[in-house]
């Protein structure tokens, strides 16, 4: 299964390159678009076929997604952009637990080549043990940025991924979603 890329412009989630504003499900296999009353759009990277408690767990991840972005963005708020990604990691995990939301901080995760071991990865946090978060504070996007998230997910198992950029001038420019 590849990976699939949502970006969050503040407005809506663009699913594979296409704006979605809410509504049905998209024919195209995008997943199920909903609009809540408060202009947030939620999407969820599901098929039409799955059962009941597989769409439960889609809707519970990206709950927790859009409680991540909502934490990342009052870190932004209250910081701005310019600092080190220590800094805003410190501060998100200050916002995760006043959200109450769980997560585990500078996950090592052993890197393996031919069954040795040659090394390790750090994964900045993975909350609510469903969510890979990678927390960036650079001035421009860079494709080796996706590919570790991407790497993230596939050693971790997880699913979704966040990749946050803080170092933009509105937080919704620096966040993308990822999903394998």
């Amino acid at each position: 299964m590849g990976a699939s890329v949502v970006q969050y412009d503040g407005l809506c989630f663009r699913a594979r390159g296409r704006a979605s504003s809410g509504g049905p499900p998209d024919s195209r296999g995008g997943g199920h678009r909903n609009q809540r009353a408060d202009g947030a759009i939620r999407v969820a990277l599901a098929t039409e076929t799955q059962s009941h408690g597989a769409s439960k767990k889609v809707k519970e991840v990206n709950d927790i997604t859009e409680a991540v972005i909502g934490c990342a963005i009052e870190v932004h708020r209250q910081l701005g952009p310019g600092l080190l990604e220590a800094s805003y990691e410190s501060a998100l995990c200050i916002e995760l637990d006043d959200a109450g939301l769980g997560y585990q901080r500078q996950t090592v995760i052993p890197a393996v080549y031919k069954g040795r071991a040659i090394g390790e990865y750090r994964v900045d946090l993975v909350v609510e043990d469903a969510v890979v978060v990678e927390i960036k504070s650079v001035e421009r996007s860079d494709p080796v940025f996706e590919a570790q998230v991407l790497t993230y997910l596939r050693v971790t198992g997880k699913k979704i991924g966040l990749l946050i950029n803080f170092n933009s001038r509105l937080l919704r420019d620096g966040v993308r979603r990822y999903a394998l």
